[in-house]
């Protein structure tokens, strides 16, 4: 795991799903797996967030919550989907009010598959974000830094 400059701040939100997945997620946070252990924090504001963690799939109603809440982290940022259903739908794919997985409706960076998905997995998929998190930074601070040489 790459040395960040500040704990990445994690936001999970609960998609439309049967909740084992969140259950798992929760069950990361527990002293036995402890996700807080790699610096990870969890938040409940998007605004501090830096890792958007969804569990299960997208729907009309909460299609424009997602939205908004990715439209309130600040840049850069990393979307991980976790479980089948915030995949791709999962088992409720066909139904009626199911759009489909989160990449329907927000570019998604990390795919953690299963139903439900394991909390060892889940952590894996967030250590990848964090990695990707720290390369994105990287890159923004590149490109200031070029921008700031040329002007």
């Amino acid at each position: 795991m790459p040395k960040m400059a500040k704990s990445p701040w994690l936001l999970h939100y609960d998609g439309s799903s049967c909740n084992g997945c969140d259950i798992e997620v929760l069950a990361c946070l527990t002293p036995v797996y402890d996700i807080e252990r790699f610096g990870i924090i969890n938040t409940g504001n998007p605004k501090h967030a830096d890792i958007l963690l969804i569990t299960g799939g997208i729907n009309e109603q909460n299609k424009p919550v997602v939205e908004q809440i990715y439209s309130q982290m600040p840049k850069p940022k990393v979307v991980v989907a976790v479980g089948i259903c915030a995949c791709n739908g999962g088992i409720f794919k066909e139904c009626y009010n199911i759009l489909g997985g989160v990449d329907k409706v927000l570019p998604v960076d990390i795919y953690v598959p299963g139903c439900a998905a394991r909390p060892e997995a889940i952590m894996d998929g967030v250590l990848k974000a964090v990695e990707l998190l720290d390369k994105k930074q990287n890159e923004a601070m590149a490109k200031e830094r070029r921008e700031n040489h040329a002007g």
